[in-house]
């Protein structure tokens, strides 16, 4: 009779998923209140019984060799089966609602969140939303792929340098707004958008791709603005917009909006400034219902 080969064992694969995931059998000991060395005689015990390292050390870092990241691959799918199952299991009766983590970038505007997720609320069954704004991009990426969430609301796609099996899902892109208070609107001299020469402004960060839009569609126009803060916070910037300090931009998806909430004027629109926003999900398939339902309101009506 032929031997049994033995059996993968799960218990080992998840420890080595967490640690390729935090980069560090520290940070995955205190995510798994487990100790190091148990961490450690674990994924010794994987690696003798696929009879590969997984692992190599990079400095103070672990770094997963060419085995490793196959095998991190195989994992992801594997701990992203079994979250489809809880989720569709233990949801059947009823008696549970359907769960939706959600991390959100901060410099998203509140109306855009808002209107990504009223569709979530519009299932049949029940949902219970988690929606966290207090990481950086990069960190909710991790924790994406970690499992820790099922989406994240970005302005921008998933980095080439991120080696994950995480992708972004274009949602739908806009043309950017320019709003004033009305006093400060009615001071501007000429026709938009060479009456914004000289103006003060107010603009999102340094790093982000409106900032850089805005910046190379008004060096192509020749205007000089005065840029008298910016901020990571759009609603923030938004706050003192109302207040008359300067001229901010915003999606044009959601001009109405702004104009009504701030009672602001719309100076007009840069169509060449292009907004664009993305679900980022843990592997291309979108599996979770929820946020099927984000990424088909956004392409059908949001973006439309």
């Amino acid at each position: 009779m032929k031997a049994q080969e033995p059996a993968l064992n799960y218990h080992h694969l998840h420890y080595f998923w967490v640690v390729a995931h935090e980069g560090s059998i520290s940070r995955a000991s205190t995510r798994l209140s487990t100790s190091k060395a148990t961490i450690s005689t674990q994924l010794r015990q994987l690696e003798r019984q696929l009879g590969a390292a997984l692992f190599e050390r990079e400095g103070r870092r672990l770094a997963l060799t060419d085995t490793g990241r196959s095998v991190l691959l195989y994992a992801d799918e594997i701990f992203a089966m079994g979250r489809d199952l809880v989720e569709s299991i233990g949801g059947k009766d009823g008696s549970h609602p359907l769960r939706l983590r959600v991390g959100v970038g901060d410099v998203l505007p509140k109306p855009i969140v808002r209107r990504l997720l009223e569709p979530v609320f519009a299932l049949p069954e029940r949902v219970y939303v988690v929606c966290r704004e207090d990481r950086p991009i990069d960190a909710f990426i991790g924790e994406l792929a970690a499992g820790a969430l099922d989406v994240v609301l970005s302005d921008t796609p998933v980095g080439a340098g991120v080696k994950t099996s995480v992708h972004g899902h274009l949602l739908g892109e806009c043309a950017t707004a320019m709003f004033a208070a009305p006093k400060l609107a009615a001071s501007l001299r000429g026709e938009f958008p060479k009456n914004l020469h000289g103006a003060p402004w107010l603009l999102p960060g340094a790093g982000t791709d409106v900032r850089r839009g805005l910046e190379k569609w008004m060096g192509g126009l020749g205007i000089v603005g005065h840029v008298i803060g910016e901020f990571d916070d759009n609603a923030l910037m938004n706050l003192l917009g109302q207040d008359g300090l300067g001229i901010f931009p915003g999606p044009e998806v959601i001009a109405a909006e702004v104009r009504s909430r701030y009672g602001v004027v719309q100076l007009g629109t840069a169509r060449a400034v292009r907004q664009r926003y993305y679900a980022i999900t843990e592997g291309r398939r979108l599996r979770h219902p929820a946020v099927r339902a984000i990424c088909n309101a956004a392409r059908t009506n949001v973006f439309a």
